[in-house]
């Protein structure tokens, strides 16, 4: 995996995209999403995790009758033309090469240092491990993330596979919702002194992440920030999308615009 990110002098714009959860029920979020890829003037295009609602191995997206193929298809056909660099979040950390392969997508570690080609350091994370405050899930986080519990888990049915998986969203929707009762807008779980220590070791000023749905923009000190991106969903409201895009000139959120595509 790529731990440092050294941007070549054509890079002058790059876009950052996060939680995606693309699925069956998301295809609005999934046309924009192609749409985007196919047209943003953005040299690459960095993918910060959760990119699918769920990911039960890649063996799925090379069985022809299996949703996860066409999808596989139409991400890789999207994607020519531009770097597209992938980050591992909660939903899709068993995204392997193979997918990664057939996508032409390039692995990007977590944490991976981005040094721009105008001189700025950027620290891109999924985010999920600054949530440090949820031991359940950190628990849970270092269970999945370990290569017995991934090599025992592969090896089941693909229908076991996706009805295990059906149950962990479940339970992660209702942590979600239990999370976001806070009168804070700004409390979105994220450990801010993990967050800044993070910055500090890898001596970035600015972290970028998504994961908690938040999208923000907040200090962190006096010469240090963070980066919150939005997450997506164009099929059911309230709607939304975002992409962080960076350039020389600086830091923008954009709406990617939406094609003439209608929900039946």
């Amino acid at each position: 995996m790529i731990t440092h990110l050294d941007a070549p002098t054509a890079w002058q714009r790059i876009d950052l995209i996060s939680d995606v959860h693309l699925c069956d029920a998301t295809p609005a979020s999934l046309e924009v999403l192609l749409q985007h890829l196919r047209h943003t003037p953005a040299q690459a295009v960095l993918l910060l995790g959760d990119m699918f609602e769920a990911w039960i191995g890649d063996d799925a997206a090379f069985l022809k009758d299996a949703p996860e193929h066409t999808l596989m298809q139409a991400l890789a056909e999207a994607s020519q033309g531009r770097w597209i660099g992938f980050l591992h979040g909660n939903r899709d950390f068993l995204v392997g090469s193979h997918l990664l392969g057939a996508l032409g997508w390039h692995a990007l570690d977590d944490p991976c240092v981005l040094s721009t080609a105008w001189g700025e350091r950027f620290l891109l994370s999924h985010g999920d491990q600054l949530c440090t405050q949820d031991s359940d899930y950190q628990r849970f986080r270092a269970m999945v993330r370990s290569p017995d519990w991934q090599q025992a888990f592969l090896a089941r049915p693909l229908t076991e596979r996706r009805e295990i998986a059906r149950a962990m969203r479940q339970a992660s929707m209702a942590n979600h919702q239990d999370a976001h009762h806070t009168v804070d807008p700004t409390d979105d779980g994220v450990d801010l002194v993990a967050a800044l220590a993070l910055l500090h070791t890898h001596d970035c000023p600015v972290l970028i992440h998504g994961h908690t749905h938040r999208p923000q923009t907040q200090a962190l000190g006096a010469s240090h920030g963070r980066h919150v991106l939005s997450d997506w969903d164009l099929d059911h409201p309230p709607l939304r999308s975002e992409v962080l895009c960076l350039t020389a000139q600086g830091w923008q959120r954009q709406k990617p615009s939406r094609p003439s595509f209608q929900n039946p």
